[in-house]
């Protein structure tokens, strides 16, 4: 069972509308019970990087998420901000984050950007694949995401970086470290690419 965890925030319906698609079973929970039994986590985020980290403090699930992830080993997929709440901490805010990929979420700096870019990233946008893994397996060079951002992960690890896109600069845009994935962009979002990723979760990883 999949379980996508509620803690407030996030797209939760529209990632369980997408796991209905490729048929696989899962739920939506903020209950420990449920959360220890998942066999894969889908952490999701929209918003504002302190939001998301009060709420998930909030919620008392950090300790069963920790041993869940840290010691159980089990899958683990953020997405957007959940992605973002998996490094130490962001330009955005002054909370604390997972930390259980090392490295930190930085805003976009248009003076690096050139031309006439704005932000938030906005777009469907193509992926460059950096290293082999089984989340990306199938996906072709020329996939596209959906985009919805200000800020991106930056790996203290470049050996963490799965996948990198381009706006004004080239940044990580989906990162691995055993266990740990996250995507910046939005597969629930995203038709047949996100399909295809979410499956790979689901099945393979």
């Amino acid at each position: 069972m999949i379980t996508i965890v509620n803690y407030g925030v996030g797209n939760l319906a529209s990632i369980q509308n997408m796991l209905k698609r490729i048929g696989a079973p899962s739920r939506i929970s903020s209950l420990k019970k449920e959360i220890q039994e998942a066999e894969k986590l889908i952490l999701p985020g929209v918003g504002a990087f302190d939001t998301c980290s009060a709420k998930l403090t909030e919620s008392g699930l950090l300790p069963i998420l920790q041993e869940k992830v840290l010691i159980g080993k089990t899958p683990v997929l953020g997405v957007c901000v959940g992605m973002q709440l998996l490094v130490d901490g962001s330009e955005e805010g002054q909370l604390a984050g997972l930390g259980w990929i090392k490295g930190r979420t930085i805003r976009f700096n248009q003076n690096l950007m050139g031309g006439n870019l704005k932000v938030p990233h906005m777009a469907w946008t193509d992926i460059q694949l950096k290293k082999s893994s089984k989340l990306i397996a199938g996906l072709e060079e020329a996939s596209r995401f959906y985009f919805v951002h200000s800020y991106y992960v930056q790996p203290k690890d470049a050996d963490d970086v799965l996948a990198t896109a381009e706006y004004g600069i080239e940044f990580a845009c989906a990162v691995e470290h055993d266990n740990i994935m996250g995507v910046q962009f939005h597969p629930e979002k995203s038709h047949r690419f996100g399909m295809k990723l979410l499956d790979n979760f689901v099945k393979h990883c």
